[in-house]
């Protein structure tokens, strides 16, 4: 090859275009010749983008598309980091539903097992407010299937429904009939977004022992102020609460706790799988220390006792004093608490309000009495405490006592006689108890101060302890509370009426059993409580001397005092009488406080008879409550 062609391998002349730019190597001018164009040296306007536009404007247009860039991490950011978990909910949401799974409600029963509350089935129709179809129409339609179905009404459905200011669930229907239920169930699974829910309703005994409805209160639809208030706890707005008696005291050991369960659904909302469950724990069976037998007898004694008399309201309470349990807790007359359970109608309810017998109110510890007589053990322990008297001591009843133009007299005309603390308390010697209280001549007695520091002792002035809502706390008076409320000094006469148990101080019948107690098991207080087993709280509060002294002289109210009555009862009892005035138009009070047997006590009993007074009441009753009690095996 010659050195022409290996110069020029394409075998141009060195003048051709092509091989001027393979001499030179001017790629521009390549592209120029290739393109058909001229060369740029011959177009002097001709430049690059470079020299066009400045160097500044290429920096702010790099610094705006960063910019641009930059806002579209820090949005992905935002939607993936900071708010990824609840998109992630949201999206879950739209796929899957939460059920929650309600617990069977614990069953409570008697201290020998007799059930005395227990569930039954009962089904709610529930609106689902975030699965139902958005239109209004298809809504509306959807309601009033579910309506017809069951028994129900469109318009309240669709009412509830638009009033729903979340998007929780909202109970359309309570208790419907479980025929209805069961022809819901057939298409159930065809309708979006309500749902029948298997609950269930309390059933009581309180049908045939009415006074029960006092000790175990009742279940109910959940209120709005509740549900604000346990929403948190994990309650459903249709589910039912405690609300009264053992069912509200002991609601989070009944109720058990809910569990749930996340079903997986189509875009139409209709069930596909389970994902996930929770199965719920039932609640706890609560076994009281109430004696179901007891508390029917002593409903029969009570009906039977008070007809054709001119009393018809009364309280009963039974306990045994080694521990506080409740043996019974009758406040008569009672009421039915399946009424509530089922829910009760506007009249039932106004009729239960306007008896004037107030049959909803438990008088056995929310009850406030004056104490008359059966105080007086209490304080004949106080003066022999303090040392004030011996059990020697005596005093001359001779009627009454005369302070200035005022006369305080006895219950019996002309006098006891010479008279110690047992005949005091055998036969209810109220001058004795005068002496003892507010002193006369020169004897100086225990003061006002003194005998309300005593009975604060006992027990008197705050509630009890006893574990069921709204128990009274009765009432102390003091010359404070005197002079503020009625502007008047206080008198030796007032210390007077307050030392035989009337006056301004209020007792409820728990009260004064908790007070009997103290003397039956040798000096302690005890905590009264209705669970059977539970531990409560007790303490010492008088020595086995003063103990003895007020129960033998409480045993002589039966062998030779004002309730010789007793001594027909099958075992031996102490007791102390009272009659309680509390109206100048009206038959006082009765009363009977007392425990048996007398050597080894396992029952304490209290009555009051309101208006029974004039006959002596308590006594008789009283009489047939142990008799009957302690003639079972």
């Amino acid at each position: 090859m010659s050195q022409q062609a290996h110069d020029n391998p394409f075998g141009l002349m060195p003048h051709d275009e092509l091989g001027a730019v393979y001499t030179h190597r001017d790629e521009s001018a390549l592209y120029e010749i290739v393109s058909r164009r001229p060369r740029a040296a011959e177009q002097p306007n001709r430049s690059f983008v470079g020299n066009v536009v400045s160097r500044s404007r290429l920096r702010w247009s790099a610094i705006f598309l960063f910019f641009i860039v930059g806002l579209f991490f820090l949005r992905a950011g935002w939607l993936q980091v900071v708010h990824g978990n609840s998109f992630r909910l949201l999206a879950d949401a739209n796929r899957t539903r939460t059920h929650i799974l309600p617990a069977q409600r614990g069953v409570i029963t008697d201290m020998h097992s007799v059930v005395l509350a227990h569930n039954t089935p009962s089904f709610t129709l529930v609106a689902r407010i975030a699965e139902l179809p958005e239109g209004s129409l298809e809504r509306e339609a959807v309601l009033t299937t579910a309506a017809r179905i069951t028994g129900g009404d469109t318009t309240m459905f669709v009412q509830m429904v638009n009033d729903a200011k979340a998007t929780g669930d909202v109970a359309l229907l309570i208790d419907v009939p479980y025929e209805r239920a069961l022809a819901f169930a057939v298409i159930d699974n065809t309708l979006q977004g309500v749902d029948l829910v298997l609950h269930e309703r309390r059933a009581y005994v309180s049908n045939n022992i009415p006074s029960l409805s006092h000790v175990l209160g009742y279940t109910g639809v959940i209120n709005v102020d509740e549900y604000a208030r346990e929403k948190k706890n994990g309650y459903m707005p249709y589910e039912r609460i405690g609300k009264q008696g053992i069912e509200a005291e002991y609601e989070s050991l009944l109720r058990g706790t809910y569990g749930k369960e996340i079903i997986e659904v189509d875009s139409l909302g209709r069930y596909l799988r389970t994902i996930a469950k929770e199965s719920p724990v039932n609640g706890e069976q609560l076994t009281l220390s109430i004696d179901a037998r007891l508390q029917a007898y002593v409903e029969f004694v009570l009906a039977g006792r008070l007809r054709g008399t001119e009393a018809s309201r009364a309280a009963v309470v039974a306990m045994d004093p080694r521990n506080g349990e409740i043996r019974a807790l009758v406040s008569w007359p009672g009421y039915d608490a399946n009424l509530f359970a089922a829910g009760i109608s506007e009249d039932a309810y106004k009729a239960l309000l306007e008896d004037p017998n107030d049959p909803l109110f438990p008088r056995a510890y929310a009850g406030k009495y004056p104490s008359g007589s059966t105080i007086k053990p209490v304080y004949a322990a106080a003066a022999l405490s303090e040392g004030i008297i011996t059990p020697s001591t005596s005093f001359l009843s001779t009627g009454g006592l005369q302070i200035g133009n005022r006369f305080f007299p006895d219950w019996r005309p002309g006098g006891h006689g010479v008279t110690n603390v047992y005949h005091a308390i055998a036969d209810s010697v109220n001058t004795f108890f005068y002496t003892i209280g507010g002193g006369y001549d020169t004897f100086q007695g225990l003061g006002i101060d003194r005998l309300m520091s005593w009975a604060k002792t006992f027990g008197f002035g705050t509630p009890s302890g006893l574990d069921i809502p709204g128990e009274a706390d009765g009432f102390l008076p003091s010359k404070e509370a005197k002079e503020a409320e009625k502007g008047e000094p206080w008198y030796i006469g007032d210390t007077y009426n307050v030392s035989i148990g009337q006056g301004d101080f209020l007792v409820t019948p728990v009260q004064i059993a908790r007070a009997t107690a103290v003397f039956a098991n040798g000096g302690t207080l005890v905590t009264p409580h209705l669970v059977l087993g539970d531990d409560a709280e007790s303490s010492i509060i008088l020595t086995s001397d003063v103990t003895t002294v007020v129960r033998d002289a409480m045993r002589q109210t039966v062998t030779n005092g004002s309730a010789t009555s007793m001594q027909s009862v099958p075992v031996p009892v102490a007791g102390k009488t009272g009659t309680a005035q509390w109206s100048k138009s009206a038959p006082p009070h009765s009363w009977f406080m007392g425990f048996a047997p007398f050597d080894d006590p396992t029952l304490v009993i209290s009555v009051i008879i309101e208006n029974g007074g004039n006959q002596a009441l308590a006594i008789p009753v009283s009489r047939e409550i142990l008799t009957w009690y302690f003639s079972q095996e």
